[in-house]
């Protein structure tokens, strides 16, 4: 009998070694459990680190590796000068940054700089393809929930907090005289540009804000600070953000903002069944009927529901997965 040994797709990751979201430290952790962490536990993957300084020789990968995968197509994650990745053949993957800021960054010049030849993140295609080229090829992968650190969450639904409901994330700031100068010197840069609905909600007397329990609450974790509510925000104008599938997974009843302009039907959830929708138009109205009976049980259901989907469906793991498909897919 002979026994055929599938390889393992070789992959180096090459990033700057003070990238600050791949320092286990730093609050937010998502962007480091899904590099350093879920990638080694894919039994398909064979992955190698390498952080540099500003500069690596990727010659010296030639006949060693399958993939060059780099953190994201900007020099505050990767080395600004990857030596011979020309020249070599290996194809490069490469996580991009949000797409908005691809002109601002100048990001586009590193896709010829460092022959990039396919782009992941967690944002919608057409998203991706209002700033960037449609000859580059991008896929979808929806990443950010570490599976261990959702799974031990230990806040029960009937125990949380009931008349409050916790918004998380940059805002706009509601001054008229910061209003009025975002408008004319940072225009479609704000925080009210991106995250309109957001900061309407900060207004609401029965909303509060992540940053307002950090102080007291210091050795909570941001999936700790929200596990101690029964419902949460998720609102972004454009495209919706890790916060979506975050606080789903933290087990809270998710008021997500799904529109037709930031195109959140991609992520698959169900107004109803396993999050609620909002908009500019009813988001208070969504909300009183929560706050008028917290106790009905179909807030637990579809919580639980939430939890379910982004567990099943958007853990690092299952993204992992997909980018190894990916990987193969690109193989020599």
């Amino acid at each position: 009998i002979v026994m055929i040994v599938e390889k393992k797709t070789r992959v180096a990751l090459i990033y700057k070694k003070n990238y600050t979201f791949f320092n286990e430290n730093h609050f937010d952790k998502t962007t480091y459990y899904f590099f350093m962490k879920a990638l080694k536990r894919n039994n398909d993957l064979d992955i190698d680190f390498f952080p540099v300084e500003n500069e690596f020789d990727c010659k010296k990968l030639k006949g060693k590796t399958d993939i060059i995968l780099l953190a994201n197509n900007n020099t505050d994650a990767t080395p600004e000068k990857l030596i011979g990745i020309k020249e070599i053949g290996i194809p490069v993957i490469c996580r991009t940054g949000d797409p908005h800021w691809a002109k601002r960054y100048n990001q586009i010049e590193f896709h010829e700089k460092w022959k990039i030849d396919y782009y992941f993140n967690f944002m919608h295609e057409d998203y991706f393809y209002k700033f960037y080229p449609k000859k580059l090829r991008y896929k979808t992968i929806i990443f950010g929930v570490e599976p261990d650190v959702y799974k031990n969450l230990k806040s029960d639904f009937k125990n949380r907090k009931k008349f409050k409901i916790v918004n998380s994330g940059a805002m706009g700031k509601n001054t008229l005289k910061s209003r009025m100068a975002n408008r004319v010197l940072n225009p479609k840069r704000s925080g009210w540009y991106f995250y309109k609905l957001r900061t309407l909600c900060n207004n609401l007397e029965y909303v509060t804000h992540t940053r307002e329990l950090e102080n007291e609450l210091t050795d909570l974790s941001y999936p700790e600070l929200l596990s101690k509510f029964r419902a949460a925000i998720a609102a972004t104008t454009f495209y919706p953000t890790i916060k979506y599938w975050e606080t789903s997974a933290a087990g809270c009843l998710t008021f997500m903002e799904i529109t037709e302009q930031n195109n959140g039907n991609y992520l698959g959830y169900t107004d109803g069944e396993n999050s609620i929708f909002i908009n500019e138009k009813n988001y208070e109205e969504k909300f009183q009927e929560y706050l008028s009976d917290p106790d009905n049980k179909k807030w637990e259901q579809i919580a639980s529901s939430g939890k379910e989907f982004t567990m099943n469906n958007f853990s690092n793991d299952e993204a992992v997965k997909q980018l190894v498909t990916l990987f193969e897919s690109m193989k020599k």
